[in-house]
């Protein structure tokens, strides 16, 4: 038996009165999805426990079979141990978004979903001009980043909101604030001068791109504990694919293959069809295959409702059509987003999420989609997250 868990990152959310009360889950067409609804076992699942922040850390190490409330330390972490950044005593690690504020407000939250050449060139110069041996910085893909601080380890009782939480708002309401959170400010204040007129924000300008005006932190943390190895708490050697660097970093803390294909990405551009097809090699070598997509998130974020729905038309198309022609005595495979991102609030919430399993010994509970609605319908709730996993490879 090989089994497969798909993330579909962020695809559930709330009804759109712009689209007849639907949600993108239902506007969009998935004749593959519903085919396997209709044979497979469809219900919800609290991904997020009570309390905790919708994060896609938190909520993905749940539906990895890891509980949030033993293991969450905080995201940044997760983040720099996919990127090799070592953490060590008195040191705090916070993520480090390029952004563009205009006017006062956070106009975007990815500087236009700048690119890592363009990225990298700022994070360098950043490094030249506020970094020293206690703070540096390290880029990452697109507009996501990691700064470390040393001896600063009480920037970690700041309260931080992430940008993408505040679209078109003024950022003096939401800069970090409370214990530890005057370096924080200062910090960011001081990146403004040395982005303003670097010349890759000068040549995005004269293209129509929007540059990036200062550097956000949020989600930091320092150490975060061990967690017991994948194959030594579910028996199974596990691979996962991912875009993201948070993904890739608790694949490696729990001890799962990351998989290296060309073409997966972050966003719309991502090349569904080979991220699958490298995800369905793996099995050739591992006993499960983790795939997670983070488009549909993206999307949401953007407050795009196309774009959104778009993504998990393609997901249907490129991933779960080829997972069908598996026979389903040879593949067990969980469906669900991590959580929801809703059009109308632009951010994460804590909501239960869909799932579908399907595979050999899952029976049609008599739902036809993967919709929030039709989950909901038949009863079948699974209260803590990182129980799911379980359902999966019993």
């Amino acid at each position: 038996m090989k089994y497969c868990v798909l993330i579909i990152d962020g695809a559930s959310g709330l009804p759109l009165a712009e689209r007849g009360g639907k949600t993108c889950l239902e506007l969009a067409r998935t004749p593959n999805l519903d085919a396997m609804a209709k044979e497979g076992t469809l219900g919800l699942v609290r991904t997020v426990p009570a309390g905790m922040e919708p994060s896609s850390a938190c909520a993905c190490m749940s539906v990895l079979g890891y509980d949030p409330t033993v293991y969450y330390r905080g995201r940044a972490a997760i983040e720099a141990r996919s990127r090799g950044i070592p953490i060590g005593d008195g040191e705090a690690v916070f993520r480090c978004n390029l952004v563009t504020v205009r006017d006062g407000k956070m106009w975007d939250y990815s500087s236009g979903h700048i690119s890592t050449d363009d990225a990298r060139e700022l994070i360098s110069a950043l490094n030249e001009r506020l970094g020293d041996e206690n703070i540096h910085f390290y880029p990452g893909v697109g507009y996501r980043h990691i700064c470390k601080l040393r001896g600063r380890e009480e920037t970690l009782l700041a309260s931080c909101t992430p940008p993408h939480d505040i679209p078109g708002r003024p950022i003096s309401q939401f800069l970090p604030r409370g214990q530890g959170s005057q370096f924080l400010r200062e910090l960011m204040r001081r990146s403004e001068a040395v982005l303003q007129d670097h010349p890759v924000n000068v040549a995005r300008r004269a293209h129509g791109r929007n540059p990036a005006t200062m550097i956000w932190l949020f989600w930091g943390s320092g150490r975060v504990p061990d967690m017991p190895a994948f194959r030594q708490v579910y028996r199974l050697e596990a691979a996962m694919t991912s875009g993201v660097d948070l993904l890739q970093g608790l694949a490696r803390m729990v001890g799962m293959e990351v998989l290296d294909i060309p073409g997966v990405t972050d966003g719309l551009d991502n090349d569904y069809a080979a991220q699958a097809a490298g995800a369905l090699k793996a099995l050739a070598g591992h006993d499960m295959a983790v795939i997670h997509i983070e488009a549909p998130d993206e999307a949401a974020h953007e407050g795009s409702i196309d774009d959104k729905v778009e993504a998990i038309q393609s997901i249907d198309r490129e991933v779960i059509g080829r997972l069908r022609l598996w026979k389903e005595d040879a593949l067990r495979l969980l469906v669900l987003p991590d959580h929801p991102t809703p059009i109308p609030v632009r951010t994460h919430t804590a909501e239960p999420v869909p799932f579908l399993l399907w595979g050999k010994g899952f029976r049609a509970n008599g739902a036809h989609r993967l919709t929030e609605v039709e989950a909901g319908s038949t009863g079948l709730f699974i209260e803590r997250g990182h129980e799911i996993i379980h359902n999966l490879i019993s």
